[in-house]
């Protein structure tokens, strides 16, 4: 009953507040279950270029690793945050855990648990990527928080995100990725491919293996999407960034006007806040995306007649 209540308390707003101080605890534990889900996915799933076949997927309610191939069975792990469970659904069964206050330990070892008891073996690398001082799942205690009303505030930034960011993508019709949830960050992105390759990125993405950032950025690109915040940036933001970046991209003149350029993340910011108090949200982050692109697209000398519809 109560995550029904926090569920309709969130609902008024398409663009809720999202104050990274109210919830950075559930933030962290959250982010960490994402994590383990994203990992089942990875473990079972074919490789696809630019670890395209590790993400998971905004749904009408949550999140989704989308059908996982299993022998001859099909199954899929999705976040409900409207009813606040992880479930895990088979063609052939199915099972419903609480989202709760629970520890990353209890968490893995019961998707472990139940995953066995619907006959799926899973053997998933079970220490966390792209966190400072990781804790193997199987033994942290201390990430246990969990607070129904901004899980559920969160999934409507993203629901409204992933709106957001298919218009954009709609514009391409050169080599794109899906809009999906990069759980290593985690942030929801969507990437444009100039289609020339580009030169050999240098690695060194904590708990990271350098093949996969290497793979990841073979080819330049364009990249934008949505990160909760944290570490030094203690705020909800969007970004964009280019790799290779172009001589000139920190100076561009992006709109809207509260975007800025981070010399120590290299990307251009919008602060989410930027994007929910405005008259018209997706407007205003559409401009911001088109901007900073532009900027990437230009000063590379991207063949953008060929690329854009």
């Amino acid at each position: 009953m109560s995550g029904a209540i926090n569920s309709i308390s969130a609902a008024g707003e398409a663009w809720p507040e999202l104050r990274l101080e109210a919830w950075s605890d559930t933030c962290a534990t959250l982010h960490l279950w994402t994590q383990i889900v994203g990992k089942i996915r990875l473990s079972l799933t074919s490789p696809l270029n630019h670890s395209w076949h590790v993400t998971l997927y905004v749904t009408a309610r949550g999140l989704t690793t989308s059908p996982i191939p299993y022998g001859e069975r099909i199954f899929q792990v999705d976040f409900d945050f409207i009813d606040h469970e992880l479930t895990i659904e088979l063609n052939d069964g199915a099972v419903a855990i609480p989202l709760e206050w629970r520890s990353v330990a209890a968490f893995y070892h019961r998707i472990v648990h139940e995953l066995k008891m619907l006959d799926i073996e899973v053997d998933i690398r079970s220490t966390p990527n792209e966190v400072a001082e990781p804790i193997p799942f199987a033994r942290d205690e201390i990430h246990r928080a969990y607070d129904p009303e901004y899980a559920n505030r969160y999934w409507r930034v993203l629901a409204q995100v992933d709106r957001v960011l298919k218009i954009f993508r709609a514009r391409f019709i050169g080599k794109a990725s899906p809009v999906h949830y990069f759980w290593g960050a985690p942030d929801l992105a969507v990437t444009r491919f100039s289609g020339r390759r580009a030169p050999e990125h240098p690695g060194g993405v904590p708990h990271l293996p350098d093949r996969v950032t290497r793979e990841a950025y073979s080819h330049e690109v364009s990249s934008c999407g949505f990160w909760p915040g944290g570490g030094p940036l203690q705020y909800a933001c969007f970004y964009s960034y280019a790799y290779p970046e172009p001589a000139g991209f920190k100076q561009a003149t992006t709109t809207p006007a509260e975007a800025f350029y981070s010399t120590e993340f290299s990307e251009f910011i919008l602060p989410y806040g930027a994007v929910r108090n405005a008259d018209t949200p997706d407007e205003h982050l559409l401009a911001f995306l088109q901007s900073t692109y532009e900027a990437a697209a230009n000063l590379a000398q991207w063949d953008r007649r060929a690329l854009e519809r």
